[in-house]
């Protein structure tokens, strides 16, 4: 297989600078096929509080005309996100199945493996309603500190022994309870629910930042000093942790042995009385006389004390459906709508709230239904939602055996990481290990199922949370991040036979309708990603928006009331470049060669980027992104072999460009008195406006005379050239 490196020299002055492509034999990145890896992300949509609301925005959004203008950017497969799974809600994936408890219609619900005549085009949420945390998304709250003893957290049952096949202490159980700024305390009391925990430890946290996210490994879980129960009979006890008192902001209760009673739902059922669940929390003091103060705020909303479980038990009820938290596109209608274009679609499971059973029918449901998959992910977001690495691995497995009884040849893999920075930390395990991805590995290679990982997937939004991002400059970041962020995961344990997917990213930092840099990012970011090695990267925000806002144009296609697309943003006409100019859209491989770029500012940041490919048409195809956004730079473009044997374009090339010329924001004048806050706009959106000119991207052909022929970069800009090259 022919190999080439392209090394690219530029400068930002108007003399021009020589690109070469190098044919040594170990820079090919990736060969790929663009159906098959540039792709778009979709969720949960939401058109109202209704039913009948949700379900007309659906197939609104998935009939023409509106689809066909989404279509139109190019993006070829697609991956089916799954939100339930970030709400804590159970999925009904198939609203034809059967209840554990069938006579009062509650309990664990396994929809039908069975396809019927009747087309599954909506599905719908049931928030659980033994729910631990209050917050994450959705509107949710934690039943741990809503002041009604009569609701109750309850952890997830598959946690256990009957179903881990270990011992509890492996996967202990936890609460965590944030009471917002340092207090004073000393006293914990714990409103018991059934099943209880006999053995448990009531614990601080020693860091000045969260226990999550930045602050995971900057501090250390303790326990009090009079904080260990060995032998809890359940109840209400007052527990006094310490005989003075010290000011705490958050608290661990760790769990290692449940009771094993059974909750309010019965002993018909022996999920009912596994894992740990608990009425109320109340925390604060205790006076030597005796008296308690609590400093916990009870209330059923999310001005509550704020609590976070390891895990919540997915039993739920027919009376906990709930149409207003939108439509889970239902699978028929995604796969016969034509937003898949009939390619292999990447589906979820639900791990962290359903069951092994429910997962498997609906894979076995997918096959009889002969729908094309491409992989099936194992959940979402399990980082997210502060799961361990060894109790997601343990569902894993559950899951996989489940599916692979049913569907031997299933493609099975995860975890749909959140967009991070680098490798994702968990608390340190026993032997001071904190990488999620290489503890998952590890628990999944010494219980003998690392073959049923099969790839490795991600989300990405370098954005998220970065005020910085906002900036012209965060465009200089991309290409480092992605290498970064490969090699973060490699260096932690990703087998290197495992193939990985961006399954889900955008630029949250500025992704409105204002400036063509979110085209600049999303170009980078494909070409990056690709030449890091990603099997498929799929655009997220993919679907269209009806009627909201003003003249903002917010979202990836904002169109109005009448199905008329308002404007065609940046992202959408930078997709097309990418997708119909860069590479061929078709199914067939493209060989991508690394690109290295000497130009850069006074600050040492990368000005253009560049990615080189092959494609089955015979023809080179560069596509560079000009991140100077105030200067052109005119180039040589040359493919060096052996010494003295340099190679150039030849005859007529093909040169595609859209940039700072091709689209220009013009804002609507401020009206009298109005305040820039008042009259502009919030992240990811334009002050209301037009574009003008409004794309497309401009086309055009150079002559190429070999080594001679320059080839003009404008500024803040996408280009592609493409054509033959001389023998």
């Amino acid at each position: 297989m022919k190999r080439l490196f392209l090394s690219l020299c530029f400068a930002a002055t108007a003399s021009a600078q020589n690109i070469v492509v190098d044919t040594a034999p170990a820079h090919v990145a990736n060969t790929f096929s663009p159906a098959l890896a540039l792709g778009g992300a979709i969720d949960r949509l939401r058109g109202g509080d209704t039913k009948e609301e949700n379900e007309k925005h659906t197939e609104r959004l998935l009939t023409d005309p509106v689809l066909k203008e989404m279509l139109g950017a190019g993006w070829q497969t697609v991956t089916y996100r799954q939100n339930t799974e970030l709400m804590i809600e159970a999925w009904h994936w198939n609203p034809n199945g059967t209840w554990s408890n069938p006579a009062k219609q509650e309990g664990y619900f396994t929809g039908s493996s069975e396809p019927t005549n009747e087309k599954i085009l909506h599905s719908w949420a049931y928030p659980l309603p033994h729910r631990g945390a209050t917050m994450g998304d959705g509107n949710g709250w934690s039943r741990l500190t809503d002041g009604d003893l009569k609701s109750y957290w309850k952890s997830n049952p598959y946690l256990t022994r009957p179903y881990t096949g270990e011992d509890d202490s492996l996967h202990p159980q936890w609460i965590m309870v944030d009471l917002g700024a340092k207090v004073d305390i000393n006293a914990i009391k714990i409103a018991w629910a059934e099943p209880f925990a006999r053995h448990y430890s009531v614990q601080f946290w020693t860091g000045e930042k969260e226990p999550f996210y930045d602050g995971i490994n900057k501090g250390a879980w303790q326990t009090f000093p009079m904080g260990t129960v060995a032998d809890g009979k359940g109840g209400t006890p007052l527990l006094k942790l310490m005989n003075w008192k010290t000011p705490v902001r958050y608290l661990r209760i760790w769990m290692t042995q449940s009771s094993n009673t059974c909750d309010t739902h019965g002993a018909q059922d022996k999920r009912n009385c596994l894992g740990y669940a608990i009425n109320e929390l109340y925390v604060g003091t205790v006076s030597p006389d005796g008296q308690f103060t609590d400093v916990v705020k009870h209330l059923p909303n999310r001005q509550q004390t704020v609590t976070w479980p390891s895990s919540v038990d997915p039993w739920h009820s027919a009376a906990n459906l709930d149409y207003g938290r939108g439509d889970q596109i239902g699978f028929d209608l995604f796969f016969s709508s034509g937003v898949t274009r009939g390619l292999p679609a990447m589906v979820p499971i639900a791990i962290l709230y359903s069951t092994p059973e429910d997962a498997a029918n609906e894979i076995a449901w997918l096959y009889k239904r002969k729908y094309p998959l491409s992989g099936i992910e194992m959940g979402e977001e399990a980082d997210g939602q502060r799961v361990l690495p060894e109790d997601y691995a343990t569902l894993y497995i559950q899951f996989a055996n489940a599916i692979h009884k049913l569907v031997p040849k299933a493609r099975l893999g995860g975890p749909a990481f959140e967009g991070t920075s680098g490798d994702v930390d968990s608390w340190a395990d026993a032997n001071g290990r904190v990488s999620f991805l290489g503890r998952f590995v590890d628990y999944l290679r010494t219980h003998g199922h690392l073959p049923d990982f099969a790839f490795f997937s991600f989300e990405h939004y370098p954005c998220m949370g970065t005020r910085l991002c906002g900036e012209w400059s965060s465009l200089y970041w991309e290409p480092a991040f992605v290498d970064h962020l490969i090699q973060a995961w490699k260096d932690n344990g990703l087998p290197p036979n495992v193939p990985f997917y961006m399954t889900e990213g955008n630029d949250l930092g500025e992704g409105g309708a204002g400036t063509v840099k979110s085209a600049l990012w999303q170009a980078d970011y494909v070409g990056a990603m690709l030449t890091a090695g990603a099997s498929g990267t799929y655009y997220f925000h993919y679907i269209a928006t009806i009627g909201r806002g003003g003249g903002g144009g917010g979202g990836f296609l904002p169109m109005d009331e009448n199905n008329h697309v308002r404007t065609y943003p940046p992202q959408y006409l930078g997709a097309q470049v990418i997708t119909k100019e860069w590479v061929q859209p078709i199914d067939a491989p493209h060989k991508l060669y690394r690109v290295a770029s000497d130009v850069h500012d006074a600050a040492g940041n990368t000005l253009v980027t560049a990615y080189a490919l092959e494609r089955p048409d015979g023809q080179w195809s560069v596509m560079l992104v000009n991140k100077d956004q105030d200067h052109d730079h005119p180039v040589k473009v040359s493919f060096a072999g052996s010494p003295g044997k340099e190679r150039f374009f030849a005859g007529s090339v093909d040169k595609v460009v859209f940039g700072a010329a091709e689209y220009q924001w013009h804002p609507d004048p401020e009206p009298a008195g109005a305040t820039p806050a008042a009259a502009g706009a919030g992240r990811g959106r334009a002050a209301p406006g037009h574009a003008e000119p409004d794309g497309p991207a401009s086309k055009s052909t150079v002559a190429a005379a070999q080594p001679d022929t320059q080839y003009v970069l404008p500024k803040a800009s996408i280009i592609v050239l493409r054509g033959k090259l001389s023998n």
